[in-house]
């Protein structure tokens, strides 16, 4: 197997290289450096369509006041995040499973079943401030450009592999896609979630919640999965960081959020 200078391959590696190099933002208050091919104007459309797709798929709660507390939680939590021009709904999703969602320009969907387990609108305000800032830190797009990215340069890469038969390019391929999704996808899936809690602390502290309520929160939720018996995945196959990893970092973080919080 030798390495060829196909032209095609090149230009395929030089495009990739300056979507790279056009395609830099940075994410409001943590001033991370991103990768974002996606326009604003995109991310509502693909997130308002997916919300579509999402709400004929699931059953939206009848529970008046629960419904009342999301959408009041929710719009308090936005009231203070920087998404211009975002399409904010919060929607109340009846499931058990206790979880919550947001999509691409400000589309948040949260489950019946993590009631129990934020207790109160503080509780509440620490998921919906998580995933509003999903959604300020264009997280979505940021996955789906480095997606395409990735894809581009393992074609890239591998087209340029002359002498190859048909079954060694898939094996390649397989091993492209593995290589990258636990040494770039997975990690930089606990990265972002992440910076979504150290986000999420700041918006919540400024919509006059108690940020300390987001440590009580982790903990209860951590004491619940631990009930269930969850939590034994490895920790290089997570998309989130360990509980007790985010219990730790908020704590850290705290002293900033608390400058920023005035009760209401």
């Amino acid at each position: 197997m030798e390495l060829g200078g196909g032209r095609k391959g090149s230009q395929w590696m030089a495009a990739l290289l300056l979507c790279w190099f056009c395609a830099c933002a940075v994410v409001p208050e943590s001033g991370r450096t991103q990768i974002n091919l996606i326009s604003p104007a995109q991310e509502r459309s693909l997130g308002q369509q997916a919300f579509v797709d999402v709400r004929r798929s699931l059953t939206v709660s009848m529970d008046r006041n629960a419904t009342a507390l999301v959408q009041r939680v929710g719009q308090r939590i936005a009231e203070v995040a920087d998404l211009p021009q975002a399409k904010w709904e919060f929607v109340l999703f009846q499931s058990a499973e206790p979880n919550a969602f947001c999509l691409p320009g400000g589309k948040v969907g949260v489950f019946s079943g993590i009631l129990p387990i934020t207790q109160s609108d503080a509780g509440m305000a620490t998921v919906m401030a998580h995933e509003v800032a999903h959604a300020v830190a264009h997280h979505g797009a940021e996955q789906m450009s480095e997606q395409l990215l990735w894809q581009g340069l393992g074609a890239a890469v591998i087209s340029n592999l002359s002498n190859m038969d048909s079954s060694t390019r898939t094996l390649l391929y397989s091993a492209y896609g593995l290589g990258t999704l636990v040494g770039r996808t997975l990690p930089h899936s606990r990265e972002m979630e992440s910076e979504a809690d150290s986000i999420g602390l700041i918006y919540m502290a400024r919509a006059g919640y108690d940020p300390e309520q987001a440590v009580l929160f982790w903990q209860r939720f951590a004491e619940y999965k631990k009930a269930k018996g969850e939590g034994k995945t490895p920790d290089f196959l997570r998309t989130h960081p360990l509980d007790e990893q985010r219990i730790e970092n908020l704590k850290r973080l705290m002293p900033r959020a608390k400058l920023q919080y005035r009760p209401r």
